[in-house]
């Protein structure tokens, strides 16, 4: 057996990053594959309402409590019309949706998912096409949306059946722009261009609203913090967010190398703050650029499959990665590490929701359940309000193939001073022993540990299905000791910790 290797951390009240934006738990539904039919929406399933959305998974979202939700994609937004989606069910139009190479029916538009966001408790952060449509038809669906009556567009919507504007605060300008693969791919001079004039009309319907400029699809594409910096040349004054996108696989089958993945994206956080503020001391600007993170996961799994499916049927199950417990400890790290960027990444969305690349997932006509990564989100979301901490770590550190340093310890901590709790969420990476974690919490006289919930499996590849639900949960035996302004806890190998402590009363 290894030995056990040891780790220290520092948490002081003082030691602030920010207030942690409940958005940052974020995600994300697209009209793609089975994320809307089959996913939050199915009638004639036994557990749908009379609308036709599942009350099993908004009981599961709603367990998870997702503030805010990108909505309509994703590719798909880039060759949506958005006029298709409101109006008679029944006169709508079946459209060939190029993104995907499915045919989009168009059963579920902007007013049901509306409808629908608030049986969630979620704001709706809507995307607008930038990339077959413009202008025109990003203010006049602001104008649909937000605008209370009085005018062609507003008053459609009251004829629709929808009295009281929808009042959507966040906005994307388009999706992914950089990309060849995208419908209507601009350059960075195109689309800061285009976005720029966007954001000028959306915001002179209504100038509450807060924008979102795309950003690099990921940190490998070519044109990557030029294309930021093109941008955001243009767009600066007028929006409040640049976004960012990431996903992450284990191809090669090498662990360590994939947990070392959460330095990739610190590393591109990082940049694009560079970027941003590169461009603010270029302007002599005082505004802060804020960055949503509103695409980020594990997808590789289903990629093989998605090759097979046949094109143009209605909403065929593609990108349904079955996660596994190695997923789950990523995804932990990379909450992590959302949380010690929370001074700037205000917006983040898990790609997705249901069914696709998704913490949920169902069977059509069947059940809906908890996939291994449902489980640090939404022990995240839950317990990660308040303030984040910038903790003093001390952590042993290995090598792997595309990282140097990568600390056995992944961890920070969230401060609820409202509640008097203090939240340590923590990953050990190490495949061969525990880590045993000491924390110096003086600064926190008389908080006692209520509660060290571990996600651990003695099979990293294990997953949760249909048949076998259950297979990877989390306990809350972890067993971690507060003593004398010290925290004692074992973390065990390979796990997902979150130590709960509360003020004694």
């Amino acid at each position: 057996m290894a030995d056990m290797k040891k780790a220290k951390m520092i948490l002081e009240k003082d030691f602030k990053i920010a207030e942690v934006d409940k958005r940052i738990f974020g995600s994300f539904i697209e009209h793609l594959g089975r994320a809307v039919y089959g996913g939050i929406y199915e009638p004639g399933h036994p557990e749908a309402d009379e609308k036709g959305f599942r009350n099993d998974v908004i009981d599961l979202i709603n367990e998870i409590g997702v503030p805010i939700i990108r909505y309509p994609g994703g590719n798909f937004v880039s060759g949506y019309n958005w006029e298709d989606g409101v109006g008679p069910v029944d006169e709508r139009p079946a459209r060939l949706e190029l993104a995907w190479k499915t045919v989009e029916p168009n059963y579920v538009g902007t007013n049901e998912f509306m409808e629908w966001a608030k049986l969630v408790n979620s704001e709706v952060n809507m995307a607008v096409n930038l990339g077959t449509r413009g202008i025109d038809a990003a203010r006049n669906l602001v104008e649909y949306c937000n605008h209370p009556s009085g005018s062609y567009w507003s008053d459609l919507r009251v004829a629709h059946g929808y009295k009281e504007p929808h009042k959507i605060k966040t906005w994307c300008l388009g999706n992914e722009m950089d990309g060849p693969w995208q419908i209507g791919h601009k350059t960075a001079e195109e689309y800061g261009r285009i976005a720029l004039e966007s954001a000028k009309a959306m915001k002179w319907v209504d100038p509450t609203i807060e924008l979102v400029a795309c950003g690099s699809s990921n940190r490998a594409m070519k044109t990557y913090a030029e294309w930021e910096a093109t941008v955001l040349d243009h767009t600066y004054d007028h929006v409040e967010y640049l976004s960012l996108h990431t996903y992450y696989g284990n191809r090669d089958n090498d662990l360590p190398n994939f947990l070392g993945r959460s330095l990739d994206m610190d590393y591109f956080i990082k940049e694009i703050i560079a970027t941003c503020d590169y461009i603010k001391a270029k302007k002599r600007s005082k505004k802060t650029m804020y960055l949503s993170f509103d695409e980020w996961n594990v997808w590789f799994h289903s990629n093989a499959a998605d090759r097979k499916i046949e094109p143009w049927s209605i909403a065929p199950p593609q990108l349904e990665d079955v996660y596994t417990f190695e997923d789950a400890l990523l995804v932990g790290c990379l909450l992590i590490t959302l949380l010690r960027n929370s001074d700037r990444v205000k917006i983040a969305c898990m790609a997705q929701l249901v069914n696709v690349i998704a913490p949920i997932m169902t069977d059509n006509g069947g059940d809906a359940w908890r996939q291994t990564i449902f489980y640090p989100y939404m022990h995240a979301s839950v317990y990660g309000r308040g303030v984040a901490l910038n903790p003093i770590i001390s952590s042993p550190k290995y090598d792997s193939k595309d990282f140097t340093d990568v600390p056995y310890l992944e961890s920070t901590a969230v401060y609820n001073e409202e509640t008097e709790e203090l939240t340590v969420f923590a990953v050990n990476k190490d495949t061969e022993a525990s880590l045993l974690l000491d924390v110096d919490i003086r600064g926190f006289a008389g908080y006692q540990v209520v509660e060290h919930i571990v996600l651990e499996h003695d099979d990293i590849k294990a997953t949760n299905t249909a048949a076998h639900p259950h297979s990877v949960v989390p306990h809350n035996k972890g067993g971690a000791e507060a003593k004398d302004g010290y925290i004692q806890a074992n973390l065990p190998k390979l796990s997902w910790n979150v130590i709960r402590l509360r003020a004694r009363t």
